[in-house]
């Protein structure tokens, strides 16, 4: 155990003052792997190594209780700060500094490290990407592993804990992929390097995780996240080194993007600027889906997130992704229905895209744009009554169903009567992934009164499943999922049970996918007159600013590979086309009817300063006849002409000293 290290509970803290959390963030000072801040002011409200032990320890109710309030109250104020209501918009708001305070607060045990998690993976979740946000985020991450790997990998059960602190990694390299992709991970090798040994023990928890495909999944992503940048940046110095990868440039000339995942950007920026090409983007898209069978799969998962976030929006890139997985599983189970083909093409990966598939599916039926896209997303395209019929487990000696949908109910059926003790890791993945969804799914919608039907249906397919599956590994999922959502009662037969409220108890990630594919989009297809990531805020000289731009393109140039525009078809595929007649002349419209407005808001204004000036006048008039009339009185009744509260001349004051003196 490192100096200054010590267990708290279930989390481990290291001492370091509070006056060095801002080099920290900086990159100034090296990360811990766990900080706990040494407040030498005696502010009752300041988290430090203290409070954490006696919140952790006390067993005085009273104690207690008082100590609780004041980590309540400093959830409060970092709710406030991560922006949870504004989507981490806002004056108020400042991520990297109450990121940093809230992974101190999650090392508080019961509900305060609950509540701390759960916000930070929501804001994880919502925040845009910037640059500042880097040295953060390598600090979460080292935190987040080092506790997965020197205090969750010592625990004989599974925590609910352990599962947001795997979701949580997930979602930071996630968004470290997404820098790495801009080039913004070069000046940060020391701290990739502090992360290779909680990597390289992250990667023997295949034993720990294979049995729970929904925390599995997270950190095999982690972990080829790890190996694609460490190649890039540390390529002699990184554990990954000896793993071979043909994806990978051997002269670290750059990353290569395929086609997949730059036609599924294309895809999604169609949707946004409401493109007339996208029904060609989506040909040209569905001709290069053979790349989603190779086993560079990262791609694979990025170019299905940023689809699924243009098929919550339109119909046809939803069929457009079911197509592409629909592909994929029957020549995923052709392969391996083969023995001699299977040995020689390696799909252990393809589990991992199989589940992520599914997660993303279930993301459109809770959250598309509107009940259409959510409905085909539950039961498909097909009106034939095998996807209207209520979805019941068929017997394993029966015949296999055809696969004719890849949505939920439609791989629930073709999963459920494939799975078996001995099955492919796929089948009995996929299916565990649905049950696994559709309890969190049915959690999700309970409350909402709109989507009551889509909870029904939900509802009865997981009743029958229960009732019919004794699959040990399925009924896990069921326990999983409970224990996700913090919540003991049974979800198949809960009916008055409403959703909490509290914002960062989210069990889907709903923003990630389109933060993701809005900046790749603007990597892929940059326009004039917007950065690409917001670059980090310093001052800057002006004569460095030319020197800074050559930098940045180079940077550009070295990090990437565009090789989709070596394809022919690129220049068929215009996303923005030229405006037509109609378009020209509303703008030439909208310019007039401006101009008019200027024009007659200035006259406006000019009246309004002649009115004001003559009320002016007018007022000034009226006092000075006012005054008059007070003067004119007063000389009447006192026979004074002196202004009120003024001294006589001085001649009057020595007449009348005269008079006074005689009489003395």
């Amino acid at each position: 155990m490192p100096e200054g290290l010590g267990n708290i509970g279930s989390s481990w803290v290291i001492v370091r003052p509070r006056r060095n959390r801002e080099k920290i963030l900086k990159g100034q000072l090296p990360f811990c792997h766990i900080l706990v801040p040494v407040c030498t002011s005696r502010s009752p409200f300041s988290v430090t190594q203290e409070f954490i032990l006696r919140l952790n320890q006390t067993k005085n109710p009273k104690e207690e209780e008082e100590l609780l309030d004041i980590a309540r109250k400093n959830l409060i104020k970092c709710k406030r700060k991560l922006g949870l209501r504004t989507l981490g918009i806002g004056r108020h708001v400042h991520l990297p500094t109450t990121w940093t305070e809230v992974i101190y607060l999650a090392q508080c045990k019961g509900e305060i490290q609950d509540e701390a998690l759960n916000m930070l993976y929501a804001s994880l979740d919502h925040a845009a990407f910037d640059y500042d946000h880097l040295p953060a985020l390598f600090f979460v991450a080292e935190s987040v592993l080092y506790r997965l790997c020197c205090d969750a990998f010592l625990k004989t059960y599974l925590y609910s804990v352990e599962i947001k602190l795997v979701k949580i990694g997930y979602l930071v390299f996630l968004r470290l992929f997404i820098y790495f992709l801009h080039g913004h991970l070069e000046s940060f090798k020391q701290h990739l390097l502090r992360l290779q040994p909680y990597l390289y023990a992250l990667s023997f928890s295949g034993g720990l995780y294979s049995k729970y495909p929904n925390i599995f999944s997270n950190v095999q992503c982690i972990l080829k996240i790890m190996e694609i940048v460490c190649k890039r940046e540390l390529p002699s110095e990184s554990i990954f080194s000896c793993v071979k990868d043909k994806n990978v440039d051997s002269e670290m000339e750059g990353y290569e993007i395929n086609h997949l995942l730059w036609h599924c950007v294309a895809a999604w920026t169609c949707v946004q600027k409401n493109s007339p090409q996208l029904n060609k983007v989506l040909e040209h898209l569905i001709f290069h889906k053979t790349q989603l069978q190779k086993k560079c799969w990262l791609d694979s998962v990025l170019a299905l997130l940023v689809l699924g976030e243009a098929a919550k929006l339109n119909i046809a890139c939803l069929e457009a992704l079911m197509d592409l997985m629909r592909d994929f599983l029957l020549s995923i189970m052709s392969v391996q229905d083969q023995e001699e083909s299977c040995k020689a093409v390696d799909f252990s990966w393809a589990w991992n895209v199989v589940y992520i598939y599914i997660t993303i599916l279930a993301e459109i039926c809770l959250y598309a744009a509107n009940s259409d896209l959510r409905k085909t997303a539950l039961i498909g395209f097909c009106n034939c009554k095998s996807s209207q019929k209520d979805i019941l487990p068929t017997d394993k000696s029966e015949e296999v169903p055809e696969l004719r949908e890849t949505s939920i109910l439609g791989l629930l059926e073709y999963f459920s009567s494939k799975a078996s003790d001995n099955c492919d890791e796929v089948k009995w993945t996929g299916y565990y992934g649905l049950v696994y969804n559709l309890v969190k799914m049915s959690w999700e919608l309970q409350g909402d009164k709109e989507q009551d039907g889509l909870r029904n249906k939900i509802w009865q397919t997981l009743q029958k499943t229960k009732d019919h599956e004794k699959d040990v590994r399925i009924c896990k999922a069921v326990n999983i999922a409970q224990a996700e959502i913090n919540d003991p009662t049974d979800p198949f037969t809960s009916y008055s049970t409403k959703v909490s409220s509290n914002v960062g108890d989210e069990n889907f990630s709903k923003y990630i996918g389109w933060r993701i594919a809005n900046v790749l989009s603007k990597l892929f297809f940059p326009s004039t007159d917007a950065c690409v990531l917001p670059l980090k805020k310093t001052l800057i000289k002006r004569d460095q600013v030319k020197y800074l731009n050559k930098k940045q393109d180079s940077m550009k140039k070295r990090v990437l590979h565009f090789t989709v525009r070596e394809n022919s078809s690129m220049p068929e595929i215009p996303l923005f086309p030229y405006p037509d007649f109609f378009t020209k002349a509303d703008k030439e419209l909208a310019r007039i009817i401006d101009h008019h407005w200027q024009e007659e808001l200035k006259m406006r204004q000019k009246e309004d300063a002649i009115c004001e000036a003559e009320e002016r006048k007018d007022k000034e008039l009226q006092e000075k006849n006012r005054f008059g009339e007070i003067m004119k009185r007063r000389e009447e009744k006192l026979h004074k002409q002196t202004k009120p509260y003024e001294l006589p001349p001085r001649t009057d004051v020595i007449l009348s000293e005269k008079k006074i003196t005689p009489q003395n």
